[in-house]
């Protein structure tokens, strides 16, 4: 018989991995409750346009170059999802249309001395001038997947994820496949 051990700490291993691995990607979604889910057998891609990258990082960015390494996993990992998912690709007058934004910006967070400490005289802290003692600068990534019916969005997740700056292409495929994957898990929404 297994010891409580050999059992316990499996278990705790799985549970650390599967919440470093939620803790990746954030995932919304919202949805137009008076859309009816169950009538949708098919999908296509926006005829304008697979989707578009936005940056806001530097004044040397360049959507189009970062579009031509994102839009491949994405539209490959929006295709397998989709399949998953039962929905039969239409190139002509599909049911429902995909949409992809990709949004890449940076995030800048500080922190202060003294700034948890309350403004009340009765803690006795001396006054002293604010000093940074915690600087955390971010790249984020938002991707965001609209899915329209007679032109108007029925569908809309928004996965956000922190980029490491040093991140390889491979892991940021991977972040952008977890993204997709993650987003697509919640079609079709439950009403």
């Amino acid at each position: 018989m297994p010891s409580l051990r050999s059992i316990v700490l499996p278990i705790a291993l799985l549970a650390l991995t599967a919440q470093a691995t939620l803790a990746r990607v954030d995932v919304k979604i919202d949805f137009d409750k008076a859309f009816n889910f169950k009538a949708v057998k098919s999908w296509g891609w926006n005829p304008k346009g697979p989707g578009e990258v936005m940056m806001a990082r530097t004044k040397d960015d360049d959507p189009d170059a970062m579009a031509k390494k994102a839009a491949p996993p994405i539209i490959d990992a929006v295709t397998t999802e989709m399949t998953r998912l039962g929905l039969t690709a239409a190139p002509a007058e599909p049911d429902v249309t995909m949409t992809y934004y990709l949004l890449l910006s940076t995030t800048m967070s500080t922190q202060t001395m003294g700034q948890f400490v309350p403004g009340a005289v009765a803690w006795g802290l001396p006054m002293f001038p604010q000093a940074t003692q915690s600087l955390k600068i971010l790249n984020r990534g938002s991707l965001v997947l609209d899915l329209s019916a007679k032109g108007a969005v029925v569908w809309r997740g928004v996965a956000l994820a922190e980029i490491k700056m040093d991140a390889t292409d491979t892991k940021r495929e991977a972040l952008l496949r977890e993204g997709v994957r993650d987003l697509l898990r919640r079609y079709p929404p439950k009403q």
